[in-house]
């Protein structure tokens, strides 16, 4: 196998963190995010541009709120908006076609067997497992449907009428444990103190008003409409939603706490273990070989870990220990990572 680059984001690791508290009672979905279910949960952040510092800061509020019990994941988005319109009906039609709101999901961290799902104005929905990234050889699992989803959207305005006076529109989701605990540690949902690794985006696409009607304004150079902007919740640092290592800390509490969250060392470790498979891709792509040459990967920068990296002609393996020397953390060529338990 010919393995692909793999582009090295350009941030600095510090993915936005959120503690998701117990929800008081059952959610009638109606699409409003003001009534009383949701008073509790605190809102993320405003979302910014998927390239983060990059790039200016979105011109319009896309912010969330989440919440648990022991049934559902819950999700609630807001999202200002003067053009509200959709045109797709076809559950796992491609959504982001349409301007959406979209929710990510790696429940165990190790960026392999993740969840993606997409819904419009409509409220048509697009909901997908990945095996493994788009880089990594995917592929996405279309067939794979949640069981037991709960959506709703409530449009302050009116749909699909650029006379009318839009204001935003909203979403609420809730997604059963029973369908998101497959891909989860030990096949169950989260207990309090633990984190899934989660985040969001918002697809904008530039539109003009033709005929009483949106249309997406093409770019007289291409013939095609302008790409559309991607504003998220935890900054990426590329135009790719696919480096799950990159997204947010959904931090599960309950009366009990935890009250705080900081990144622990471990996280940081499996950063620089997945900086390093970056450049082992990239270097196979320029040398049709992978390298045991560890100081030439790492370079001139920083580093917290010793890595031990062992090749084969067509895959490698990079390990180093854990915070407390426990454990060990490896990532293999199609960048899996995994923890073992004791010393190397």
């Amino acid at each position: 196998m010919n393995y692909s680059g793999v582009p090295e984001p350009n941030i600095t690791y510090d993915p936005k963190h959120y503690m998701c508290r117990r929800a008081a009672g059952p959610l009638v979905l109606d699409g409003r995010v003001d009534k009383p279910f949701w008073a509790a949960a605190d809102w993320t952040d405003d979302f910014v541009d998927i390239e983060g510092d990059l790039r200016p800061r979105p011109w319009k509020q896309t912010r969330v709120k989440m919440l648990w019990d022991d049934e559902y994941f819950y999700f609630a988005a807001d999202m200002v908006e003067d053009q509200i319109w959709a045109t797709l009906t076809e559950r796992d039609s491609v959504i982001f076609y349409d301007n959406d709101f979209e929710i990510f999901i790696d429940p165990d961290g190790d960026t392999h067997q993740y969840y993606e799902f997409e819904i419009n104005a409509l409220n048509t929905v697009w909901d997908l497992l990945l095996v493994k990234p788009y880089r990594d050889g995917g592929p996405p699992v279309n067939g794979w449907d949640i069981n037991g989803l709960k959506t709703a959207v409530y449009i302050d305005g009116e749909l699909n009428n650029p006379a009318a006076e839009n204001r935003r529109w909203s979403v609420e989701v809730a997604i059963p444990w029973k369908s998101l605990k497959e891909c989860a540690p030990g096949g169950r949902g989260p207990l309090a103190g633990e984190f899934w690794r989660v985040n969001f985006s918002r697809v904008e696409w530039r539109t003009e008003v033709v005929d009483g009607e949106y249309r997406k304004v093409i770019n007289p150079e291409t013939g095609k409409s302008y790409p559309e902007d991607n504003w998220v919740w935890s900054p990426m640092g590329l135009i790719n939603m696919h480096y799950p290592e990159l997204w947010g800390y959904v931090v599960f509490t309950d009366e009990n706490g935890p009250t705080t969250f900081e990144i622990p060392q471990d996280e940081h470790i499996k950063w620089e273990l997945r900086r390093l498979y970056y450049r082992e891709r990239n270097y196979y792509e320029s040398h049709g070989a992978f390298t045991a040459d560890v100081k030439l990967l790492m370079g001139e920068d920083a580093w917290r870990i010793q890595p031990t990296i062992e090749l084969t002609s067509r895959m490698f393996q990079i390990s180093t220990p854990s915070s407390d020397g426990s454990a060990t953390f490896y990532i293999r060529e199609d960048g899996k990572l995994w923890r073992e338990n004791g010393g190397k």
